[in-house]
């Protein structure tokens, strides 16, 4: 399969993580043992083997096997009918795995091993539309078409809480402590154990190849923002990955429980910011604006284009029921698809330096598949180069009072109907995409409408 960021310049600026005779040395000198081969999978998770790092090598370049319902079941992971790339009526066969050599790196908290990406594809070499990997990178060859790269900077939210994984399992997820018992957004004067865990976040992370730019608490208690650098599309949405990875090892190991849920409390989100700017070459911004001021013909269109595609493309940026609780007024999550300098109360805000800004999709949350959400926010932009919507006029004040906007959905029933009807979606995806992901949501669906919630119990159990 040809990978189509391998001849991106942009790409070539950041050469491979660990090249393969630098792998093949380790593993021979013992050094490297094992070698996980992870696909994310619809919600962005890394799914995979754990390989013998010298069978590895023997085998590589190559191929290795997968069952497909890993690209389509539920966040259970239990297997579901309705899907057409695999199910009961085919009885679950393999997909092939091809590792990109681009994206070999070690992980630093797991000795001895490395962590390659790989990408799913049919037995005849063709790649897999639904595969999240594939979605960005049909997206990435757009932009190519029409003489563009991306570059993408990634701003991640999640929460920390006191305890393990099995104690807050065993408690029902209720009760939690956060590590901090307070807003310390952009407090200097975190507790010692925050220190620690930062510092070795932060260590891990650069010895993975994703090296942090900036860590600062957000402003709910026990919230954390960690923020990517700038740079390839995918590489960006690969690191996310790992930034999950890692984060889930190492908060478990200082004693803290993470959550990258879009809401895991009432009031409370968790955002996934996605920056981003076109280039025509990496030293040739097409956001470049001659003056102060004064939007570029192209940041324009590419403004025009999200405001009108995100609405029908939210189940991309927010694929659970939670997920939607989120968005709420004064919360810093758009609540409808406005746009405005430097302004964060609005889905898509214009922010950088005077004359070389870019875009911020305000819109996904944490719990957001980062190839999907980024896939969407691109999908969007190319809208804009080619259909030229009208664009809006900015939103100068408070975003939560704007009015005549097209709002966020409500919930996820909403959404996937936008999503199952949007012809922009099928346009940059494909029909049998949308309707895979669609099928996703109404699994979701079925399964949140079911559940009797704690906050049922307190409203109805002695009143009702």
């Amino acid at each position: 399969m040809t990978d189509e960021t391998s001849s991106d310049p942009l790409y070539k600026a950041h050469p491979p993580l660990l090249k393969p005779k630098e792998l093949e040395g380790l593993v021979r000198d013992g050094k490297i043992t094992t070698v996980m081969v992870g696909v994310p999978d619809m919600l962005g998770r890394l799914k995979g083997k754990l390989h013998d790092a010298r069978g590895f090598m023997d085998r590589f370049p190559g191929e290795w096997e997968m069952c497909g319902y890993v690209l389509a079941t539920d966040v259970d992971m239990n297997p579901q009918p309705g899907y057409s790339l695999t199910g009961w009526h085919d009885g679950f066969g393999d997909l092939r795995v091809i590792p990109d050599r681009h994206s070999m790196r070690r992980l630093p908290y797991l000795p001895g091993t490395v962590l390659v990406h790989g990408d799913a594809v049919h037995h005849d070499g063709r790649p897999v539309d639904v595969a999240p990997r594939q979605m960005l990178r049909r997206q990435i060859g757009a932009l190519r078409s029409l003489g563009f790269q991306a570059k993408v900077g990634v701003e991640s939210e999640f929460r920390l809480y006191k305890g393990t994984q099995e104690q807050v399992r065993r408690h029902g997820y209720r009760g939690l402590t956060p590590v901090s018992p307070y807003n310390l957004d952009y407090g200097l004067d975190h507790p010692p154990a925050l220190s620690s865990f930062f510092e070795d976040l932060r260590a891990a992370l650069h010895a993975a190849g994703c090296p942090v730019e900036a860590i600062k608490m957000e402003g709910a208690p026990g919230q954390v923002e960690v923020t990517l650098p700038y740079g390839d599309p995918m590489r960006a949405c690969d690191s996310y990955t790992v930034l999950k990875h890692a984060v889930r090892h190492l908060a478990e190991r200082h004693g803290m429980v993470p959550t990258f849920m879009a809401a895991p409390r009432t009031g409370q989100g968790s955002g996934l910011h996605l920056h981003v700017s076109l280039w025509r070459d990496k030293e040739d911004s097409a956001f470049h604006a001659p003056q102060p001021d004064v939007l570029p013909e192209l940041l324009q269109h590419s403004i025009a284009g999200l405001i009108e595609a995100l609405p029908q493309m939210v189940l991309l940026c927010a694929p659970y029921a939670n997920s939607y609780k989120r968005f709420r007024p004064h919360s810093f999550a758009p609540t409808s698809f406005t746009w405005g300098h430097d302004n964060r109360t609005c889905a898509v805000r214009v922010t950088g330096e005077d004359t070389n800004p870019h875009l911020e999709n305000r819109v996904p949350g944490a719990d957001a598949n980062p190839y999907l959400a980024l896939g969407s926010t691109l999908a969007g932009i190319i809208h804009g180069i080619r259909d030229e919507p009208k664009l809006p006029e900015p939103c100068t004040k408070n975003g939560y009072d704007a009015a005549d906007t097209v709002p966020v959905p409500n919930n996820l029933d909403e959404a996937l109907t936008d999503f199952a009807e949007s012809l922009i979606a099928q346009n940059a995806f494909g029909t049998s995409v949308v309707d895979h992901y669609a099928h996703a949501a109404e699994i979701e669906l079925a399964v949140a409408e079911g559940q009797v919630t704690d906050w049922e119990l307190r409203r109805g159990f002695d009143r009702a």
